[in-house]
C-alpha cells in the first residue's frame, strides 16, 4: 500500500494485499486521512469483482457522512452493476473530477 497527498486529497494505491487486507489497513490508518477526500487506486490488480468493491461500502459511508470524498479507481470491472451507494471511475483523472464536483455540491449546500 502505498499512500501519497496532493493537498486536500489522501491516494491510496494498492499493490500486492488482497482488497479484504487493504481495507483492514486502511481502517487502522483511517485517523490519518479522516479529514481528506481519499483515492483507492485499484488499477494494478488484475482482477475486480462486485464483492472487493463491497468490502470499502462501510468506510465508504462512515467517510461519506463526514462531508468528505471517497472514490475508488478501477478499470477492471463492470462500473454499471457498482451501487449507487460507492463511487467507482475508471481512471485517476476522472476521481479528480468527482472530487471536485462534490467539493463544490457541499459548498452549494446541496
Amino acid at each position: 500500500m502505498i499512500i501519497d497527498q496532493d493537498g486536500t486529497i489522501s491516494i491510496i494505491t494498492q499493490e500486492k494485499a488482497t482488497v479484504v487486507e487493504l481495507v483492514k489497513k486502511i481502517q487502522e490508518l483511517y485517523p490519518k486521512f479522516k479529514n481528506n477526500n481519499i483515492i483507492v487506486a485499484l488499477t494494478s490488480l488484475r482482477k475486480i469483482n462486485l464483492e472487493d468493491i463491497i468490502e470499502f461500502l462501510e468506510l465508504s459511508n462512515t467517510h461519506r457522512a463526514t462531508k468528505h470524498s471517497f472514490v475508488i479507481v478501477s478499470d477492471k470491472m463492470d462500473l454499471d452493476s457498482v451501487p449507487d451507494e460507492i463511487v467507482v471511475v475508471p481512471t485517476i483523472q476522472e476521481a479528480y473530477d468527482i472530487i471536485e464536483m462534490e467539493e463544490m455540491e457541499r459548498d452549494l449546500g446541496i
